[in-house]
C-alpha cells in the first residue's frame, strides 16, 4: 500500500487534496501546523476533515512563528487586508511553506512514504512566492538531495494537484469526490465558531470559487 503525508490546514484546498490523494489509492497521514496563526478555527476544521475523508492518522505540530512576526497572520499589529491588493500580500507568512514541507518531509521519511501532497495553487494563489510551480520543483530537488531515503534509492515526490486549477475547478473536483465544504474554514480572521469575515482575500476567492462552480456557498459568515 502507498503511504503519503498530506499537509492539511483545514481549508478548502487542502481538504480537496486529501480527497484526491485518497482517490489515488494512498493511505493518508494528515499533518497540520499550529504556527501561531490568528485563530484556531481552521485547525479545528482540520480534525473534522481528516476524520471525514479517512486519514489514518492526523498530527498537529506546534511551531511559534509569532516569534518572528512579519505577517498579518502572525503579528497582531498588522491588520488583515480587507480589500484586494497587488503584489505579495501582508498575509504572506515568511518561509511558512518551506517549514511545513520540511516537517512533512521528516515525517514521510520516518513513515517510509515517498509522497507528499499539498494544496498550493498558482492560479488563485494571491501572490505567494512559495505557491509557484518553480518553488515546488526546487523543494523536491532539495528533498532528494537531503534525505537518507532518496540517497538510498527511494526518491520523494511532491504532489500539487491543484496547481493549475481555478478555485471553481477545485470546488467542482471536490464535490465530485464527496467533500463537504461546510467542514472547512478558509477565512484569515474567522471567529471562534469558524464564521468567516467575508471580506479578506481568502473569503473573496472562496466566494468567487463557489459562484464560478455554480455550487451553493456553505460558508457561515458573521454578517
Amino acid at each position: 500500500m502507498k503511504h503519503a503525508v498530506v499537509l492539511l490546514s483545514g481549508g478548502l484546498d487542502s481538504a480537496t487534496v486529501l480527497a484526491i490523494a485518497r482517490e489515488q489509492g494512498y493511505v493518508c497521514h494528515a499533518l497540520s501546523v499550529d504556527y501561531g496563526q490568528r485563530h484556531h478555527a481552521e485547525l479545528a476544521a482540520s480534525v473534522r476533515v481528516s476524520q471525514a475523508l479517512g486519514a489514518v492518522e492526523h498530527r498537529v505540530i506546534n511551531i511559534d512563528l509569532t516569534a518572528f512576526g512579519g505577517s498579518a497572520l502572525t503579528d497582531s499589529a498588522i491588520a488583515v487586508p480587507e480589500s484586494p491588493t497587488t503584489g505579495i500580500p501582508l498575509t504572506y507568512v515568511p518561509a511558512r511553506n518551506t517549514i511545513m514541507l520540511s516537517l512533512a518531509l521528516a515525517w514521510a521519511e520516518v513513515l517510509q512514504a515517498q509522497d507528499i501532497f499539498l494544496g498550493v495553487n498558482a492560479v488563485d494563489y494571491s501572490g505567494y512566492p512559495d505557491c509557484r510551480p518553480e518553488y515546488i520543483e526546487a523543494f523536491e530537488r532539495m528533498a532528494n538531495l537531503a534525505t537518507k531515503a532518496a540517497v538510498e534509492g527511494k526518491p520523494l515526490k511532491l504532489h500539487a494537484p491543484l496547481m493549475h486549477l481555478s478555485k471553481g475547478e477545485i470546488i467542482r473536483r471536490g464535490v465530485e469526490l464527496g467533500v463537504d465544504y461546510c467542514m472547512t474554514v478558509s477565512c484569515y480572521q474567522a471567529d471562534a465558531e469558524g464564521r468567516a469575515c467575508g471580506v479578506c482575500d481568502s473569503c473573496r476567492l472562496r466566494r468567487e470559487g463557489f459562484s464560478a462552480a455554480q455550487v451553493a456557498d456553505p460558508t457561515p459568515y458573521r454578517n
